[in-house]
């Protein structure tokens, strides 16, 4: 009775070291680092903390009764006494592994206020930081902004200015252009006016040349008539005026060939035929 007594102690005592070991190793190795109080991380101002001393860890049983009971069944108190301090041994490794693989809730409360705390300090470095940083950047931002407003104003200015430079050239260039457009036109109706004068007297000049032709012709067609009528009636008194001077040169006589061939240096005279009857023949020098 007394051995299978010590035998389920020992076996339910490995058994626990088991189940811890088990236990233990389930979880991973970031899982367990979030439950350990006492492991440092960088950023944070943690101290190792051992909350249970070892000495002031409870059994789960009672060591006396234990002691009791085996020297009950046969045992002597040293001998008890050892078995007893065995399994105490064997306990306090047990809750060894088992404080470094979990944690209790007083540690876990410790570990939630030094966050807490850890993230009143980080709110706390926020509101430094939005005081002094943000402060910076919002008067930075202000200060880009009102040289971006200063800017825009400029470029404002400047567009309006060069629309204004633009219109007035455009109105001085239309007034230029509309001034040489009346130039030309005035040119152009002096020109007009020019040829039309030219145009004019040019026909003027025509109309008159071809009324002096217009009478010369006429004038001409009368002396043409005119003297189409004398040469009629000079054939007409020809044959007269021909045997009047073949009268005259029957009479003619060797002495008045002499005077006449003296008188004209020895040219042969050309004989003038009047028209008029009876008029005589006379040479032509």
């Amino acid at each position: 009775m007394w051995s299978r007594s010590v035998w389920r102690l020992l076996c339910s005592d490995g058994r626990a070291g088991r189940r811890v070991s088990i236990l233990g190793g389930r979880f991973s190795p970031a899982l367990r680092r979030d439950f350990f109080t006492t492991t440092t991380k960088e950023g944070y101002d943690m101290r190792r903390v051992d909350l249970t001393p070892l000495e002031q860890r409870k059994l789960t049983f009672d060591t006396h009764a234990l002691v009791q009971d085996l020297e009950t069944h046969g045992f002597d108190k040293a001998q008890a006494e050892t078995i007893v301090s065995a399994l105490t041994t064997l306990s306090n490794v047990s809750l060894d592994s088992i404080y470094k693989e979990m944690v209790t809730r007083a540690q876990q409360e410790i570990t939630v206020q030094q966050l807490m705390a850890h993230l009143d300090s980080i709110r706390k470095d926020m509101v430094i930081l939005e005081k002094s940083e943000f402060a910076n950047l919002r008067a930075e931002n202000q200060k880009m902004k009102t040289e971006l407003e200063q800017v825009k104003q400029q470029l404002i200015n400047e567009t309006s200015q060069i629309r204004a430079d633009n219109k007035l050239d455009i109105n001085l260039e239309r007034s230029r252009v509309t001034d040489m457009f009346t130039d030309q036109e005035k040119k152009l109706m002096e020109a007009t006016t020019e040829f039309t004068k030219n145009d004019t007297k040019t026909r003027s000049i025509i109309s008159e040349t071809c009324n002096k032709i217009d009478t010369e012709i006429a004038s001409l067609k009368t002396l043409m008539e005119s003297n189409k009528l004398e040469t009629i009636r000079y054939l007409a008194d020809c044959p007269k005026e021909g045997h009047a001077h073949h009268q005259q040169l029957l009479k003619w006589t060797p002495a008045d060939s002499r005077r006449l061939w003296t008188g004209t240096g020895g040219r042969i005279p050309m004989w003038n035929c009047r028209l008029n009857q009876g008029t005589p023949l006379e040479p032509l020098l």
